[in-house]
């Protein structure tokens, strides 16, 4: 069976934008997915990127252009500047990374209601009753919030460690096999990919 993993940042706004279009292709395919929630911030700093505050004006300026365009073309609601960003990461990726060793949800859904708590909700993704309420959604116990929190932080260094190792530097990032996609609009090279057309 093809498989996928998908490396994950539950603060990026392109995971956000990314929506369920990976589970989609990775259900076409008949792939597995196994989510590595990451700390892209570290990510970052460890290959050779710039933290989005600290980079320059005009990249900071056609990121903001270009995350409008892209939810519009998308049709996806999205705010700019959502009222709690930067937060802490963490606990939401600690959260889901208990969600899929539990199981008993939607993993692709969880990450998209952790995202869109973000970038559309204005939710503090770092506040207990917000990821309990996202797992709730996505069909998981909300006591899983709570509970896993060393191997939560385990697995989410060891993610870091990982995605540095095979050649992640940013989020999204679909790693199948040696190929590597970056970002959610590589989600069609992906498709044709496992199609064999590319």
């Amino acid at each position: 069976m093809a498989h996928i993993d998908y490396y994950f940042a539950t603060l990026s706004p392109y995971c956000y934008l990314a929506g369920d279009r990976l589970e989609a292709v990775a259900a076409k395919h008949g792939a597995s997915i196994t989510y590595k929630p990451f700390d892209i911030i570290a990510a970052f700093g460890r290959t050779g990127g710039t933290s989005p505050k600290d980079r320059h004006i005009s990249r900071i300026e056609h990121r903001a252009q270009e995350l409008v365009r892209q939810a519009k073309k998308l049709g996806m609601p999205f705010n700019l500047k959502p009222a709690h960003w930067p937060t802490n990461g963490a606990p939401s990726a600690y959260a889901f990374i208990a969600a899929q060793s539990a199981g008993g949800g939607d993993l692709g859904k969880l990450a998209q209601v952790i995202t869109r708590n973000v970038w559309v909700d204005d939710k503090d993704i770092a506040e207990n009753d917000v990821i309990r309420a996202c797992l709730t959604e996505a069909g998981f116990d909300p006591d899983l919030a709570d509970s896993g929190l060393l191997e939560g932080a385990e697995t989410y260094a060891r993610n870091l460690e990982q995605a540095v190792e095979v050649g992640v530097f940013g989020a999204p990032f679909y790693v199948f096999g040696d190929q590597r996609f970056w970002g959610q609009d590589r989600i069609e090279d992906l498709d044709l990919h496992l199609a064999g057309k590319l």
